[in-house]
């Protein structure tokens, strides 16, 4: 119980934190570290998954819920780093010249979560399994074409 009520805890302050009024940024550099950040924390609570979904560890329906509902918050961190002048980093120069396209991806990513959410819910490990590979498909999509090579 105390786990759970400090995950709710730091996730509260993270959407306090995060709130467009305080993502104001002095540099394009600070934007583009601030939305690197929340899209390593996001790739770290999906990674956390994937064993799971690959069937090489055990489905634990607490465990899951507890890393989409991390994952609930951070999926809205990012996007306040994006904008006029705050390119850079490893964002290629499309997100801004075709920032419908951009957008699009974001919504597909926020479906995505609002689905795998559902399914983690219902504790339907194979309804988990799709869920999570349609956010994976979607992060890849926007990463293959808004995403620097590495």
């Amino acid at each position: 119980m105390k786990k759970k009520i400090g995950l709710f805890a730091v996730a509260g302050l993270i959407a306090l934190v995060s709130t467009p009024s305080m993502a104001q940024f002095a540099k394009a550099e600070d934007a583009a570290k601030y939305r690197g950040a929340a899209m390593a924390l996001i790739g770290s609570h999906f990674g956390r998954m994937a064993p799971v979904a690959k069937k090489e560890a055990p489905y634990d329906k607490q465990k899951i819920q507890e890393n989409i509902a991390v994952l609930n918050v951070l999926a809205d961190l990012p996007w306040t780093a994006y904008g006029p002048g705050k390119e850079g980093g490893e964002s290629r120069p499309e997100v801004w010249s075709d920032s419908e396209g951009f957008k699009q991806a974001q919504d597909k990513f926020k479906t995505g979560m609002t689905k795998l959410t559902a399914a983690s819910d219902t504790g339907d490990f194979d309804a988990f399994r799709v869920a999570f590979g349609e956010v994976g498909k979607s992060c890849k999509s926007c990463h293959d074409s808004y995403r620097k090579k590495k």
